[in-house]
């Protein structure tokens, strides 16, 4: 049983459109049910399955499926306004190749998705949670990379992004202790995946902060 979370739940302002959206078009993108998750029945068809844990705005989720048509995409986030966001630009721009997952990852990666059915993991912008008393709290520890090394696909990575210098470090630290990741730092295969990533919200704001910005691809063996 998990003590220690990742995140805190926060309300946050919801908007109408936002509300509307969660009432009307989380049938159609929506996964709440407890079974394991079965991607080829959920989107009637055989294809790479991308993973994004806390998509926030959905902005780069929903690029990335409207770009790539040929894979499918699966989001996984906790807070309401985001989730109505992404419905909402899914529905105006007719992507169906999502489905969106309500709740803690690690629970939903460990219970519900079965083991080496992943193509790639992204992880873009987590919460840093940079005093050192709660870095307890941060996603990425020797439990979680053994968890995604599990979830992956023979040759599947695993994509971080993150503006804080101090998660970067140990969060590559935590990844190469793995032996079931490798990492693929400065190789055209990992700029190939980096160019793919739009750029967040939140990393805007880092960079106006003057952070700099690092992005961290490990594959599986």
């Amino acid at each position: 049983m998990r003590t220690v979370r990742s995140f805190v739940r926060r309300r946050g302002r919801i908007t109408a459109a936002q509300r509307k959206a969660l009432a009307n078009l989380w049938p159609v993108y929506g996964l709440e049910s407890q079974a394991p998750f079965d991607p080829e029945a959920v989107f009637g068809r055989k294809a790479a399955l991308i993973v994004e844990i806390g998509f926030g705005d959905g902005a780069n989720l929903a690029e990335a499926a409207e770009k790539n048509p040929q894979n499918d995409y699966l989001g996984i986030e906790v807070h309401e306004p985001g989730i109505g966001r992404l419905l909402n630009v899914l529905a105006k721009r007719g992507i169906g190749n999502v489905r969106i997952f309500p709740g803690d990852a690690v629970e939903i990666l460990r219970d519900r998705i079965a083991e080496g059915s992943i193509d790639r993991i992204n992880l873009f912008f987590p919460d840093p949670w940079p005093k050192k008393r709660h870095h307890k709290r941060r996603l990425v520890s020797a439990d979680f990379a053994g968890l995604i090394a599990s979830k992956l696909k023979s040759g599947g990575c695993f994509h971080a992004a993150t503006d804080w210098e101090h998660y970067a470090d140990c969060m590559a630290g935590i990844l190469d202790a793995c032996d079931r990741l490798r990492n693929l730092a400065d190789s055209e295969s990992a700029d190939d995946i980096i160019a793919e990533r739009s750029v967040t919200r939140f990393e805007k704001r880092g960079l106006s902060l003057g952070h700099r910005v690092r992005d961290i691809v490990f594959v599986k063996l």
